[in-house]
């Protein structure tokens, strides 16, 4: 349905809308259950209650397109902070970020240079930088960004990337990234884009998402997959059985707040998982995206809202 999702990401931008949500008591709930808090203790407070159930976490400070280099490098000291917070605590958590938080539609060169002082210091602290992908536009900037830093010098493992299952060109992208060894969360993808670049219905998407999926688990690397289908579980849970691939050699990733009972399951049967921890005021927008990814996650996250 390209209207409803054009709609909901229309609505991501809208102000008046913006600012009921959050102020509202609507808004307050939406917020408690989806999003941390705003500050990055809240996140790192629920980081560790979600380690305690056997759940490992990536932290995202919400927020993207900065309009200045004083404001990329704002972004990025949230995330130094969290690379040291993480490493202090002895949390079982990493960081996702986005390059446009970093300046890349500013400068490319400001993107990858704060993008790989990240990843030094997540080397540092044995953790690791998740470098979340955005609209179709800025795919392979982003693959060549993290594929230089990858590169890098004593880098190597530190740094991976996220790849969209709706695309088109995602096969060959990950062909490219697993002979790279850089490792690899598989999404749907939540972006409005059109049908010479991405696959228009469900079912392709979700056949794409497989087929990537097996890819990915196949590999010596030890790659992530990003869905809340449960049958889409089922069949890689399947295929990795009957291909005598170890549960822990993959994990799979969900969003905060949502499937919980389905994340404590998957724990049960002997699978990593981790949850997608986002905070900040830039909730709103996050939130909508969500929404846009899939007209249907409307229902869906309406079920999880009550759900425990």
């Amino acid at each position: 349905m390209p209207f409803l999702r054009t709609a909901f990401i229309a609505l991501s931008h809208n102000r008046p809308l913006r600012r009921f949500f959050e102020h509202s008591a609507l808004g307050t709930r939406l917020n408690a259950r989806f999003i941390a808090g705003m500050q990055p203790e809240d996140a790192l407070r629920v980081a560790e209650a979600v380690n305690r159930q056997g759940i490992s976490v990536t932290l995202d400070s919400l927020g993207e397109s900065v309009s200045s280099p004083t404001d990329a490098h704002r972004a990025a000291d949230v995330y130094h902070h969290l690379l040291d917070s993480i490493a202090e605590r002895g949390l079982d958590a990493n960081i996702s970020v986005k390059l446009t938080q970093m300046g890349l539609e500013q400068s490319p060169e400001l993107a990858q240079s704060i993008a790989e002082s990240l990843v030094q210091h997540a080397r540092s602290t044995q953790s690791f930088v998740r470098i979340d992908m955005e609209d179709s536009r800025l795919t392979q900037e982003t693959l060549d960004i993290v594929r230089r830093v990858h590169a890098h010098a004593g880098l190597r493992g530190a740094v991976g990337v996220v790849i969209q299952a709706y695309l088109y060109r995602s096969q060959a992208d990950i062909e490219q990234l697993l002979a790279d060894g850089i490792r690899v969360r598989l999404c749907k993808g939540a972006y409005n884009e059109p049908p010479d670049v991405a696959f228009p219905r469900k079912t392709e998407v979700d056949a794409n998402f497989l087929k990537l999926a097996k890819m990915l688990v196949d590999s010596p690397v030890y790659h992530a997959l990003a869905t809340h289908h449960e049958a889409l579980i089922a069949k890689v849970k399947a295929y990795a059985a009957e291909a005598a691939i170890a549960p822990n050699h993959f994990e799979f990733q969900m969003l905060y707040g949502v499937r919980r009972d389905l994340q404590r399951k998957l724990v049960s049967e002997g699978y990593k998982v981790r949850v997608y921890v986002p905070f900040g005021s830039e909730w709103y927008p996050y939130f909508m995206r969500r929404l846009a990814e899939r007209p249907a996650n409307v229902l869906f996250l309406a079920r999880n809202f009550f759900r425990a």
